[in-house]
């Protein structure tokens, strides 16, 4: 007997408010950003200095931090690449439900390999996504190591740990570059902020 639930069986339900009708009330697109850099670069303090500017000026922002995805959504997965690939994969379809609805969303996420990062981003119409690279020298990212992981992962305590036992594949082209071993957090959210007003993601 075939399952109720078989994947033949389900079909996409078409909302009756379109993306347009979501732009005009709330006078921003919903888009995702994407920030993605080593541990310690400060892609989750980026992320939330952003939301906080965005809510001031009454726009729809929420950030869906990698660490705070893991607590729950993604509470089952390890570190392998596998499990990184299901990580990226179930985030960027949460991702995509929240800038349906019209909500500037901020992922965080170290997310490690191009390929996972091009994946995410096919499942977005163009323009949608906006990658951004959270750019800082290993050394310095090992140096502030905010959470103590560096070291255990130097230790060999974290297994398949980024940048120090498992790789890092910098993006290629990037729509934002954030240098932040020499921008401050400020400097930092104000280039996102910038990009936003240029390319109209927010009205005046």
């Amino acid at each position: 007997m075939e399952n109720e639930t078989d994947q033949k069986h389900i079909y996409r339900q078409q909302s009756k408010v379109m993306k347009s009708d979501r732009y005009h009330r709330n006078r921003h697109k919903g888009c995702i950003i994407w920030l993605t850099g080593l541990s310690g670069s400060g892609k989750s303090s980026i992320s939330f200095e952003i939301e906080r500017l965005l809510f001031e000026r009454n726009v729809s922002a929420y950030v869906l931090d990698g660490d705070n995805l893991r607590h729950g959504l993604n509470r089952d997965l390890g570190f392998s690449a596998d499990d990184r690939r299901e990580n990226i994969r179930r985030s960027a379809e949460a991702a995509k439900l929240f800038v349906d609805a019209g909500i500037i969303t901020l992922l965080s996420l170290i997310s490690p390999y191009r390929v996972d990062r091009d994946a995410a981003r096919a499942l977005f119409e163009a323009g949608d996504f906006i990658e951004v690279y959270v750019k800082c020298p290993l050394d310095v990212c090992e140096q502030r190591d905010p959470k103590g992981l560096y070291k255990k992962a130097r230790t060999g305590e974290i297994r398949e740990f980024t940048g120090i036992s498992a790789p890092y594949e910098p993006p290629l082209q990037p729509e934002i570059v954030i240098q932040t071993d020499s921008q401050t957090l400020i400097e930092s959210a104000e280039q996102i902020m910038q990009y936003l007003r240029t390319y109209q993601y927010l009205q005046d």
